[in-house]
This record gives structure tokens, sequence and C-alpha cells, in this order.
């Protein structure tokens, strides 16, 4: 009897090898482009002891640059979300950071606040496009496999972008000046721009087609379905909890410390190590989620795990200790969390979806620190905004719980 050979050709085999060898290579792409993203959001920390006597500025208006760069968030997600439906994500990026480098030059060659605001909050517009597209991308490229792993390196390129900007552009103005150092950050956006323009490749058409169907073009239209909104919401104000929950501990972590006896260099190295081992945390909650495959009791045990360690840093002896176990469990939810829309919105609505999820995540960012302040104004108790935290990070639960029932309600798979 004749054997028949049904094993695909050994020419195909080599595509698909080198198709997934691209895939991770756009990764890296998107990962470098979204570092420089990072580096320039932590540029002004990084230099604020030479910014507030070059422009005679106080604490608060160092605070209002550094939240410039995030406002315009609020503004600009839904319709840098329909931007992207309509002319694709490269363009919008290349454009985004081409208003980054703009923004940050602006910023370099002010002199004085108001010069300098305006040229942070066009950066920030620009990383709001920026911001939005990378996940619109990677999901391109991973939504059939290895979704969560991707999201999670994506996430973590943030972090580590401001890590590298805290180690760099201090000791670079010491050297130099500060507009030398900030106009680094307009560099990285160049590279970024460069690297993004020449090396990037969208995804292949089938690999963005929702599973058993062709991929639909792109269409400039809010009428997207009910259920679609839902979601974005109800996924959206699950990531602005989180994230606001990890930013007021960043936030208040130092001076808390510092209530509780330790010296300045301490208490920012204690927080300073919880941010590095979450750098290392995220992608790695991501590929745990990707080979266990049970997405919603990791989110749950995570979110409540992180909850109690917080919460433990702000009542509990050895603070030190539970925020960097914070750190740790923190990496179980965010790339499950990022790939929530992306399984459960077809492509052609999913620019619009993360428009309105990076709506309300900027919104959280801008309001959580503020609420934080206040309850540590009104108490008087240094540990009131870490307890304020730890209930973001416990109120995450339900508003993904939300997003999972419409997930899996009557209207599921029809958008």
């Amino acid at each position: 009897m004749t054997r028949i050979d049904l094993s695909p050709p050994p020419g195909a085999r080599r595509h698909r090898a080198s198709g997934q060898g691209l895939r991770w290579a756009m990764l890296l792409v998107i990962f470098l482009t979204r570092t420089s993203m990072g580096f320039q959001f932590q540029s002004i920390a990084a230099l604020t002891s030479f910014l507030v006597p070059a422009f005679a500025l106080s604490y608060a208006e160092v605070g209002l640059l550094m939240g410039l760069f995030m406002l315009p968030g609020v503004v600009i997600a839904v319709p840098g979300g329909l931007l992207g439906q309509r002319f694709g994500s490269l363009r919008v990026v290349v454009a985004g950071l081409g208003l980054m480098i703009v923004g940050g030059m602006i910023v370099s060659y002010s002199g004085g606040l108001h010069t300098a605001a305006l040229g942070r909050a066009l950066g920030g517009v620009g990383g709001v496009l920026v911001n939005i597209m990378l996940a619109r991308m990677v999901a391109d490229w991973f939504r059939e496999r290895e979704l969560q792993t991707a999201m999670g390196l994506m996430l973590s390129a943030w972090p580590f972008g401001m890590a590298l900007a805290l180690v760099i552009l201090g000791p670079l103005a010491a050297a130099t000046s500060w507009r030398i150092a900030e106009y680094v950050t307009v560099a990285a956006a160049g590279l970024a721009l460069g690297l993004m323009a020449l090396a990037y490749k969208d995804a292949p058409v089938e690999a963005r087609a929702p599973a058993g169907g062709a991929a639909e073009p792109a269409r400039f239209q809010l009428g997207v379905p009910g259920r679609v909104w839902a979601l974005a919401v109800s996924a959206g104000i699950g990531w602005a909890l989180l994230n606001a929950s990890v930013i007021v501990v960043a936030s208040f972590a130092p001076s808390f410390l510092m209530s509780r006896g330790a010296s300045v260099a301490e208490a920012g190295g204690i927080t300073g190590v919880a941010l590095w081992i979450s750098i290392l945390s995220v992608p790695l909650g991501g590929l745990v989620a990707d080979r266990l495959r049970r997405p919603r009791l990791l989110v749950v045990a995570g979110c409540l795990a992180t909850a109690v360690t917080i919460a433990a840093a702000a009542r509990a002896p050895w603070p030190a200790l539970w925020l960097v176990a914070s750190g740790i469990l923190l990496g179980l939810p965010p790339g499950i969390m990022m790939a929530l829309l992306p399984r459960a919105v077809r492509p052609e609505h999913l620019a619009t979806a993360l428009g309105v999820f990076y709506a309300l995540f900027y919104l959280g960012m801008a309001v959580s620190q503020t609420v934080a302040g206040h309850l540590r104004d009104v108490t008087g108790d240094a540990a009131m905004p870490l307890l304020f935290a730890s209930g973001l990070m416990l109120a995450t639960i339900g508003a993904v719980s939300v997003f999972w029932r419409i997930e899996g309600g009557p209207a599921a798979g029809v958008d």
C-alpha cells in the first residue's frame, strides 16, 4: 500500500518558523519604542533638582510638568484609537513619536514653566498615540498564541525606560547640563521613530483575523456595538484601578518609609527595588498565565495577594519586606488584563475599544494621586495612601469580574 504523506512540505515549515521569529523581532521593536516613551516621561523626575533652580519652580509646578505627560490621554485616547482604525497603527505610532520629538525639543529649549508645560503636553499627546497603537500591534502579532507573555513583555518596557532615565539623566545633567540630558530623550524618541519606520512590519492579514473568519478592513467610526463599549469600559476601569494602586504606592511609599525612620536614600532605594522587581515579574506573570491557562484564577489571586501585602506594608512590621513582596506578586495580573480586550473584541473594533480603555486608564492615573494626597492631609496618617492603594487593588477584582460576566453573556462572540 502506498503511504500518503500529509505533513506540510519543508518550505512551509520553514515559512512558519520564520514567521515565528519575525513576530518576536517585531515585539523587540515595540519594546524599544515603548522604552523611549517611559524614558521621556520620567525625565522631569530625574532632572527635578536641576529644573527647580533653573526655572525657580515650586514642587507643585514640578508635579504639574510630570502629570502633563499623562493628562492629555483623558481627551486624546478615544480619538487616537479612531485614528489608528482609519490610518493604521504604524502611521499613528510614527506621528506620535514625531510629537514626542517636538515636545522634548520644546522642553529642552524652554526658558520657563509655561513653555516647558507646552512641550510636555505636546509630548504627552504623542505618548498617548504611541501607547494605544503599540498594544494593538502586539495583539495583531500574538492574537492566537502567547498573547499574555507578549503583553507582559511590552508592559515591562515602560518601567524599564523610567528606570533608565533615573540612572542616566541625572549624572549626565551633572556632567553637562539639564538641557543636554533632556535632549537625550529627544534622541531616544528619534531612534525609536527610525526603528519603527525602517524595521517594523505589519502582522499578516491572517494573523489579525478572528478565529474562524477573515479580517475585515478598518473603518473610521464610532458606531461599534454596545457590547464592545461595555467590554472596553469594564476592562478600562479594571486597568485604571490596578495602575492607580501601583502609582500611589510608588509616589507615597518613600514618604511613608521615612515616617517609619528610613533615610531619604533608604526610602528611595526600597521603592526602587520594588520597581525593578516588577520589571521582571510582569513578563514572567504573562508567561505563567500562558502556561497554566487559568487567567481568572491568576488575576484574582494576584490582585488579592498584592492588596494584602500593600496593606501589610502600611500596618505590619517590616514594611520594606512587604513592599518588595508586592512587587513580586504584582506580576501576575497585568499581562492577562492587557490581553482581555484583544481576546474578546474583533480586530476591526479593537482600536476604538483600546481608546476607551486608555482614556479610563489616564483618568485614573490623573485622579488617584490627588485623592491619595488628600487622604493623607485629612487623616495625618502617612500610611493612609498605602491603604487606599490596597483598596484600589481589591476593587480591580470587581471590575474584571464585570468584564468576564459581559464576555460570557448571551451575546458572547457577537460584536
